[in-house]
């Protein structure tokens, strides 16, 4: 591909639709206290309680902000040197800030859902991003409702749950809870892709990079999220409030305004520190195919890794600059005294760590999130509030943020919460704390398990990886075959979960559909299958069988039976497999379908 220039000026605009290294813990635990004690506390917690209306009983607002896609690379984490992330680091100043806090998934539904019912993925049989929450939990009482219950306003901007708003949860939300698209506009570059070529079909269309020649309003998105909560948080409310902010940055694509490349010249960007070429020699057969995706290869290939690596270090610039406008109109406004903020990333993300680009891995790349939580003084359930510039080094996971809120509020608990309350460590950071923290594969019985210093990795199919993060952080030793590690193991599988619940495929109704091609379009095209299997539902609408065909690499068909009359037939296939559908014997071609990047389906009209 010729090579492009890194910015350009873009003139349309698009509505987005769903779609150095440590050396040990005490050296690892200084580079965070630095980091938060050279933070200056703009923000501080209040010296009163709520009062007026329905305050009267002192119930805080509660300021819950989501980050989309952020592993430990903020400065106050100390994850890349770096990155740049004042408005992140600020915040946790005035803040307990978790610094092993962990996500109940490995990808965005199973982890935002858990923390928005309080459900764990291994009890609500909710695992993987293809999943619907309504079809598998449909009357589960949301965060945002359980607060609406109980006399609060709720409302909400951006992305906090998988690609959809959930209208019944929101008193108010932008864009309007009735679209269910929680995207505002967002300029986007006319001709994609802009750095990255599409490796195939496999390649999530997303996955690019590129400096944007925009000013954050003309950028939009994020940048309208944070218009939108900072206008809220400047008003005088007469309701306590629960106030959701949804930042997308820094998912792809990491397109976002050119001031936010600027500080990172591509001549000075490194490699992440986590990474190790021979990484997987150590690992189990299931954690070596875990780790090579197709996009890292790609992405090396094409001289892009550098280029990534400093897109989605400028979109985290972004974000955090979004951040400060938020946190800024609290400051500014009258809610800054009486505000619980809680700040949360649903999960991390790989930049080459364990030969892996993206998430949907059980290591600490993608299991470690930031998290921060602010308490005044005044609040029910803690009425000293917190310290700012905490520690917490206990393993917790953001399951608990559903219990904690509503204990902090003075809210009756929600019965079916599967995590324990952070009220005991918002309290005393260096509490006793009996709980190991749960990060959940796609499948059940697959899982990461953060300790106080250990990590435990189990694999379906009963492989195991261990590591001691204190003198390994970037868990580049396995020790699981080590017999003087024994012990460990077995005190470790001891604190898992013994039954799983059984992943729950989503209906066929709310699968994403496959585009047909009539027959007259043009030839049928040959079959180019690239990328891991998967299930396609074809739905024959027709009043009369028809017959299904696979296009093999040389584009001849081959049968693979008939569909009867309105009847479905789920064929398992890969992405770029070419479908044609005929009628019997072939007497007849209709059309055809191309597989996508994921599961479908393909409904012949």
């Amino acid at each position: 591909m010729a090579s492009r220039p890194l910015h350009f000026r873009i003139r349309n605009i698009r509505s987005r639709r769903a779609p150095g290294k440590s050396s040990g813990a005490a050296g690892r635990l200084g580079f965070v206290v630095f980091c938060v004690m050279i933070c200056i506390p703009v923000i501080r917690a209040g010296t009163h309680p709520v009062m007026a209306d329905n305050k009267a009983a002192g119930r805080p607002n509660i300021l819950f902000i989501a980050v989309d896609d952020l592993n430990d690379w903020i400065g106050c984490l100390g994850g890349n040197a770096q990155s740049i992330t004042p408005n992140f680091d600020r915040l946790a100043a005035s803040s307990v800030l978790f610094t092993n806090a962990h996500c109940p998934g490995a990808a965005c539904n199973p982890s935002r859902t858990a923390i928005m019912t309080g459900r764990s993925p291994h009890r609500s049989g909710l695992y993987e991003n293809g999943q619907k929450m309504r079809e598998i939990l449909p009357d589960t009482e949301l965060l945002p409702q359980h607060f609406r219950n109980h006399g609060y306003h709720a409302s909400g901007s951006g992305k906090l749950l998988h690609y959809f708003i959930d209208a019944q949860s929101w008193d108010e939300y932008f864009p309007a809870r009735e679209t269910e698209n929680p995207f505002p506009r967002t300029l986007y570059p006319p001709e994609r892709p802009v750095s990255l070529p599409r490796g195939g079909p496999w390649q999530y269309v997303e996955t690019d990079w590129a400096a944007l020649d925009a000013t954050d309003e003309e950028y939009g998105g994020d940048w309208l999220v944070s218009e939108w909560i900072s206008e809220r948080l400047q008003q005088d409310h007469q309701k306590s409030f629960f106030l959701a902010c949804g930042l997308y940055r820094p998912h792809e694509p990491w397109f976002v305004p050119k001031k936010y490349f600027d500080p990172f010249p591509l001549a000075d960007i490194q490699l992440p520190p986590g990474y190790k070429e021979d990484d997987l020699a150590d690992l189990p057969p299931a954690g070596r195919r875990r780790g090579p995706n197709r996009y890292f290869p790609h992405i090396r290939e094409q001289g892009q890794w550098k280029q990534g690596i400093q897109g989605y270090l400028a979109s985290i610039h972004f974000a955090d600059a979004m951040l400060g406008r938020v946190l800024d109109a609290l400051e500014n406004g009258p809610n800054k005294d009486h505000t619980i903020v809680v700040l949360w990333s649903d999960h991390g993300w790989h930049l080459g760590e364990k030969q892996h680009w993206q998430k949907f891995t059980a290591w600490r790349a993608v299991s470690r999130v930031p998290l921060m939580v602010r308490v005044p003084r005044g609040t029910p359930g803690l009425a000293a509030g917190t310290t700012g510039g905490s520690l917490c080094t206990r393993p917790v996971n953001l399951l608990s943020l559903y219990p904690t809120l509503t204990e902090l509020a003075g809210l009756p608990a929600k019965a079916d919460n599967d995590g324990p309350s952070l009220v005991p460590l918002l309290k005393d950071p260096n509490a006793a704390w009996n709980h190991v923290s749960l990060t959940h594969l796609g499948e059940p019985g697959s899982f990461g398990l953060s300790a106080d210093e250990w990590r435990y990795i189990h694999y379906s199919n009963d492989d195991e990886e261990l590591y001691n993060i204190k003198d390994d952080p970037y868990e580049w030793h396995n020790l699981a075959n080590k017999p003087e590690h024994a012990d460990k193991l077995v005190e470790l599988r001891a604190t898992a979960p013994k039954d799983f619940a059984t992943l729950v495929k989503p209906k066929l109704h709310s699968l994403p559909a496959l585009t047909w091609h009539p027959a007259g379009d043009g030839p049928t095209p040959a079959s180019r299958p690239d990328g891991n299997s998967f299930q396609v539902a074809f739905v024959n609408k027709r009043a009369v069988p028809v017959e299904l065909f696979w296009m093999d690499r040389q584009g001849q068909p081959k049968s693979y039976g008939l569909i009867a009359a309105d009847k479905m037939k789920r064929q398992q296939t890969r992405p770029g497999a070419v479908w044609m559908v005929a009628t019997p014997n072939e007497e007849q071609r209709l059309g055809h379908f191309v597989v996508g990047d994921r599961a479908a389906r393909a409904v012949v009209p």
